[in-house]
């Protein structure tokens, strides 16, 4: 079977076995898929400027493989896939340039207007300018790398789609393997499974290809073989007592430098400091004064929330992490605690490290979950409701916004709000990097309460790491708590004299539409205008290097049309992670779910067109339009209150519903155009400028994308090729 599959004359003239050809299509889909959830999630781990940034390696993927599409009449050589690949294994395996790469971040990050953590600040221009050109140089290596590994791939699927015979059938095997390789990666995601795993996959995948074609088989599994030991050294942390890969990010759990840093042990994500792991029992403070002040006994950030109500019996955490605030909770008593946490490995971390054991603790619910899906499904109410330093090191595959956006908008308070007792208080506490953050969370509370919170900052020593703390709520019982306490008032008053924060009431309050807290106002980040541009010089590098002359030049109103398809598809599969996290959460789950959603719509799409072949087009259109604009004026929002299975079905289906019909049209159209490979390489690069115009949701909120998918739709619609589809094709 492997010798009809992958003949010699497979990729010349004729096919002799079409079922075979379909498992190609299958297989090249698989590996893929899995190959582009792959490099989102390890370099933007790696490198961390792109786990802010997942989109530009998500165009690089698109890019390398609308070329190959372009050119796939060209000789197909798989080495040109593995070079790029050991290249990039190599430079991440060993500490030394490990290191070298990951400094993109912080040279990329003297802009200055798209906060990531350790940032570097400069002053001096000239320093300036030089980190943005070592860091842009180094961006543009590693791009080209990724595009030229998956050319070879968009030569593979864009040959096999055009010499099918069978369009609709072929299109569907293709999007059947996109679902497969999605939740191949889920899979390993699910299991924790580290970059070695999914290497190994990834050769797997790889050597049946290899294996199929007669070309350097030897040479090609040997480096496939090294490629899987650079894998093993990549996902090693020297010095680390645990590491995990979680499904959202790498999680690092070292012993803490007792002379430097605070706690017993230190958790890292993507390589920057997390959480310390800190042990605040009576015992172990009482038997080192020097290192902890005798000042702050009983008023670590932990313990302070409660002690200004009165008799707090319940108690909810969102942000839970490793345990330092349920750990607080217990120390002053509470009969009930709720930890919310998202990443169920920061917990366990928490469960087998922490010195105080919260989480072993009979009063503590740990409730694995997004803060906003928790919200909207419990029927609790609560004392206090704390908010920890939830700040997040990543985004979602598909959108601009980070895990922690949505928990701090206008709706987001008034939900947990809602969750108060009588007289209850909310602590929101969060290292704000920059002033207008502090001022942002200020004025949020104050919108949603009615009054401006009290406000504090507790600095970074023994007893935690600090940050800026947001009090809320029933003030009055709070005011009555400091003057029944002359100790805490005294305290109270010592951090408002001692750090000082100063707000200001200008700046816009963040939105579910507009959820960009690390943002100062609605505006493009300098960064993304500068990636643009370098997507731009590696698009022409790359048009050289893989000689796709005359890749634009020669295109015909079908392939605008593909496009434009390509572009409108990927705003729409944006804008139903978007809405679909606001109701759902923002798990990865739910991502997962939706992406899967948007496929099986596809191939609902290509089961109705091949019983309906006749079915009119412009009726598809017609539905695609009214549907973008009943979603724009739909607030999802309104149904979080149903049990999550209904409201988990409706919300889905809603969301992908326009891809039913997006699929009609694509499918009617692709299969009419004569030169597959060509409208499938526009399809792509479409979905490359969709990516890169997600950036807009920066300025005008994410609600427009739909009014920017209509219009791409409506473009596409007028340069749309002659329709001509028959049964069973």
């Amino acid at each position: 079977m492997f010798k009809k599959l992958f003949s010699s004359s497979h990729f010349s003239e004729g096919y002799d076995y079409l079922s075979n050809r379909g498992a190609a299509i299958f297989l090249i889909s698989v590996l893929g898929l899995f190959f582009e959830m792959l490099f989102i999630r390890w370099i933007g781990t790696e490198v961390r400027i792109f786990a802010y940034l997942q989109n530009t390696i998500l165009v690089a993927c698109f890019l390398g493989l609308g070329l190959g599409s372009f050119t796939c009449r060209q000789p197909i050589r798989l080495r040109q896939t593995l070079w790029p690949v050991f290249i990039l294994l190599a430079l991440l395996a060993f500490p030394v340039t490990r290191q070298i790469v990951s400094s993109i971040s912080e040279l990329l990050s003297v802009l200055g207007d798209l906060v990531i953590w350790n940032s570097i600040i400069f002053t001096d221009p000239a320093v300036i300018l030089l980190s943005i050109v070592l860091g842009l140089t180094m961006t543009f290596g590693l791009i080209v790398l990724i595009v030229d590994a998956f050319v070879p791939m968009g030569r593979f699927l864009g040959r096999l789609m055009d010499d099918h015979p069978h369009t609709l059938w072929a299109y569907s095997v293709n999007v059947a393997g996109s679902l497969v390789g999605t939740w191949l990666f889920v899979l390993l995601s699910y299991f924790y499974q580290p970059p070695l795993m999914w290497f190994l996959v990834f050769a797997g995948l790889m050597a049946v290809f290899v294996l199929w074609m007669r070309q350097e088989r030897g040479v090609n599994l040997t480096i496939l073989a090294v490629c899987v030991g650079l894998a093993w050294f990549a996902g090693r942390v020297p010095n680390a007592l645990d590491v995990v890969w979680s499904p959202y990010q790498k999680l690092v759990l070292r012993e803490a430098n007792f002379q430097e840093e605070v706690g017993e042990f230190v958790i890292t994500v993507n390589n920057v400091g997390y959480q310390a792991l800190i042990d605040l029992r009576d015992a172990t403070v009482n038997a080192d004064p020097m290192r902890y002040d005798p000042v702050w006994r009983g008023y670590s950030q932990y313990d302070f929330p409660l002690r200004l109500h009165p008799d707090p019996k319940s108690f909810l955490i969102v942000g839970a992490g490793a345990g330092n605030d349920a750990a607080g909770g217990l120390r002053q008593g509470v009969e009930h605690i709720v930890a919310v946490e998202i990443d169920p490995a920061i917990i366990e971390l928490g469960q087998a490290n922490h010195p105080e054991t919260p989480y072993d603790d009979s009063r503590v619910e740990i409730v694995k979950d997004d803060a906003r899906s928790f919200f909207a499904t419990t029927t609790e109410k609560f004392d206090v409701i704390a908010f920890g330093l939830l700040d997040s090191h990543t985004t979602t595959a598909m959108t601009n916004a980070r895990l922690d956006h949505y928990v701090y908008t206008l709706e987001s308070l008034a939900q947990a709000k809602s969750l108060l007792t009588d007289g209850g208080i909310m602590v929101l506490t969060f290292e704000a990097q920059k002033p207008y953050i502090a001022d942002r969370m200020a004025a949020a509370l104050t919108e949603v309460f009615g009054e401006a919170p009290l406000v504090l900052r507790f600095p970074t020593n023994a007893y935690g790491w600090g940050g800026v703390m947001f009090i809320a709520g029933d003030l009055a019982h709070v005011q009555a708590q400091l003057q029944a306490d002359a100790e805490l008032s005294t305290f109270f008053s010592f951090l408002q004299k001692t750090y000082p924060v100063t707000l200001s009431p200008t700046t816009s309050i963040t939105t579910d539409d507009w959820p960009y807290i690390y943002l100062e106002t609605p505006r493009i980040p300098t960064l993304y205008f500068l990636l643009i541009g370098l997507m731009g010089l590696v698009l022409v590098w790359s048009y050289r290097k893989w000689q796709a002359f005359g890749l634009i030049g020669s295109w015909k109103r079908e392939h605008w049309h593909f496009f434009f398809l390509g572009a409108a598809f990927l705003l729409l599969e944006v804008q139903n992670i978007s809405k679909a996290s606001v109701v759902l959460g923002n798990t990865w789950e739910v991502n997962a779910v939706i992406v899967s959603g948007v496929l099986a719509m596809v191939l609902l799409a290509n089961a109705l067109v091949y019983k309906f072949p006749q079915f009119p087009t412009q009726w598809a259109y017609f539905a695609l339009v009214a549907i973008c604009a009943g979603l724009y004026f739909l607030d999802l929002a309104q149904f979080a209150f149903l049990p999550y299975p209904i409201k988990a079905l409706l919300v889905g289906g809603l969301t992908s519903l326009p891809m039913l019909f997006s699929g009609i049209v694509f499918i009617r159209s692709f299969a009419a155009v004569a030169s597959k490979h060509n409208a499938l390489g526009a399809n792509l690069l479409g979905s490359l400028v969709g990516a890169l115009m997600q950036s807009i949701t920066f300025v005008v909120g994410i609600k427009a994308l739909l009014i920017l998918v209509a219009g791409f739709y409506l473009v596409s619609l007028f340069t749309r090729p002659k329709m001509k589809l028959e049964p069973g094709n």
